[in-house]
């Protein structure tokens, strides 16, 4: 039955990866929410259909380099299938995303570098086999936001909203 759709044990990991790429278009500016929406869909779909034979939770690491997107002077071709979705051209996706970037999807960890000698940085991670401390993770739907956590945190963490924040809703 495993054979069908995507594995249950697959979705979070691809979430990450999928909301990581996605808020890196963001951040830019250049492409509209109802495009995100769009460009995030069929990434996940890409993924899911990439990953289908090629993920083994009890070996990690098995398939690692088969799953990983990479950016590097080459767009990834499942990225530039979804942005072909909402229009983007390549020389455009080179615009919007890093020269250089690894996205690393794994079971039970998602990690990414930007740069040939960035640090790696983890975006998700899960132990293995410990379903009761799934809700935890599930408890904050910023998590997904790549780069944009810390600030969606910062942002949810003040009770009051800063000075400049009242300023730019009022002007």
């Amino acid at each position: 039955s495993h054979r069908r759709g995507p594995r249950a044990d697959m979705v979070p990991e691809i979430a990450a990866a999928v909301g990581f790429v996605s808020g890196l278009l963001r951040t830019r500016g250049c492409v509209s929410e109802q495009q995100l929406q769009v460009f995030s869909g069929a990434l996940r779909e890409a993924l899911t259909e990439h990953y289908k034979h090629h993920w083994f939770p009890e070996q990690p690491s098995k398939g690692s380099g088969y799953r990983c997107i990479r950016i590097n002077h080459r767009m990834d071709p499942l990225v530039s299938r979804a942005a072909g979705h909402i229009g983007l051209s390549l020389p455009q996706l080179y615009q919007l995303l890093p020269s250089e970037l690894t996205l690393w999807v794994d079971p039970y960890e998602v990690s990414y570098r930007i740069g040939e000698d960035g640090s790696i940085c983890v975006l998700y991670e899960a132990k293995p086999h410990q379903q009761q401390h799934q809700h935890r993770q599930q408890q904050q739907p910023g998590s997904y936001g790549g780069m944009l956590t810390c600030k969606n945190q910062m942002m949810l963490g003040r009770a009051s909203p800063s000075k400049n924040y009242i300023m730019t809703v009022s002007s």
